[in-house]
């Protein structure tokens, strides 16, 4: 342990470093060369203080910047350890999202291009279950540097999450009322999928039913629901919301709106079998664009977040860890299928 105190000593000579960032910088010098190991404990925290001269609280946050990065651990209150020798990492990112859908997968890479190779980005998914949900976080909690999470819209997630620090912690995608420290980049959707209906009232009146597909019980956004009835009510068309897809069920002059694409797929697949053309016979629209979607049956109409940008402003509150509030608003993608 005598090498790391000697590198703190040769450091405080460099004027141009914080305190903590000689810490930091002794701690991984000792690593580099092999006189720290994984598993060795560092000093505590008193003993710190006693022989470099240090507040607790710049021990403390040299320690906790390690430790977001993935090369130190705490342990059961017991100290501080060596987790791993690999010095190059920037940051351990845990990244939550609900599944990995193709507009996910989309947020994901363009994230994880954002970041680069410094930051170790390890990705969980809740399927909008609440114990899944809270297990992540029994496990994750206190081993990343930063949280990027899609919450569940419940109470108790809500107290789960504000039991991290304001400036580790980053809400995306689906809403969640936090407190005014808390950042967030999400997006709309009952006003936003409203406004994008009747952009397209002329197309939707072209055909004599508007079908929704939305199950009440599932992760799908409320807003949307509302936004639809709303919607079909002041504009006085006949409509209906069910809770899927029956398969064979497919119905000429009919608007199918879609949030799920299991049951787009299904239709597509139906609607081909009769030789029902895409745009003319039935009318497809669907929420969440992605690339499929942009080329087949001439390109499927949607009312979509722009999850890329979503990422490349997640991404920047990551490296920064400046204070945001943004809402990314939903754009309409007109295509063929309508």
């Amino acid at each position: 342990m005598s090498v790391l105190f000697e590198n703190i000593e040769k450091l405080k000579e460099v004027v141009t470093l914080t305190k903590h960032e000689k810490l930091i910088n002794a701690i991984i010098a000792a690593i580099e060369s092999k006189d720290l190991v994984k598993g060795d404990r560092l000093p505590s925290i008193n003993k710190m203080v006693a022989e470099v001269g240090y507040a607790r609280k710049t021990i403390v946050k040299a320690y906790e910047d390690l430790k977001g990065r993935g090369i130190v651990e705490s342990k059961n209150f017991k100290g501080y350890y060596i987790a791993d020798e690999n010095t190059k990492t920037k940051l351990r990112v845990a990244l939550v999202l609900f599944a990995f859908h193709a507009f996910q997968e989309d947020f994901y890479n363009k994230f994880r291009e954002e970041l680069g190779g410094k930051y170790i980005i390890n990705v969980f998914f809740h399927h909008n279950n609440l114990d899944v949900f809270k297990d992540i976080f029994a496990r994750i909690s206190g081993r990343y540097g930063m949280y990027v999470v899609a919450p569940i819209q419940h109470p108790d997630i809500k107290t789960l999450l504000t039991k991290f620090p304001f400036d580790k912690l980053l809400i995306v995608d689906r809403q969640l009322a936090m407190p005014q420290d808390y950042s967030y980049i999400t997006q709309e959707f009952e006003n936003s999928t409203y406004n994008q209906l009747q952009k397209l009232i002329f197309e939707i009146k072209k055909y004599n039913k508007f079908i929704l597909f939305f199950k009440e019980d599932s992760d799908y956004p409320i807003g949307i629901l509302n936004a639809f009835n709303e919607f079909v009510k002041e504009n006085k068309i006949s409509a209906k919301v069910e809770k899927q897809y029956k398969k064979n069920s497919i119905v000429k002059n009919t608007l199918y709106f879609f949030i799920d694409d299991t049951n787009l797929w299904e239709i597509l697949r139906d609607g081909k079998t009769k030789n029902y053309t895409i745009g003319k016979d039935i009318g497809v629209l669907a929420h969440n664009d992605n690339a499929i979607k942009e080329i087949i049956f001439g390109g499927i109409t949607t009312i979509s977040t722009d999850f890329k940008k979503m990422a490349i402003e997640s991404a920047n509150f990551v490296k920064t860890r400046e204070h945001t509030r943004k809402i990314i608003p939903s754009e309409l993608i007109h295509r063929s299928s309508l």
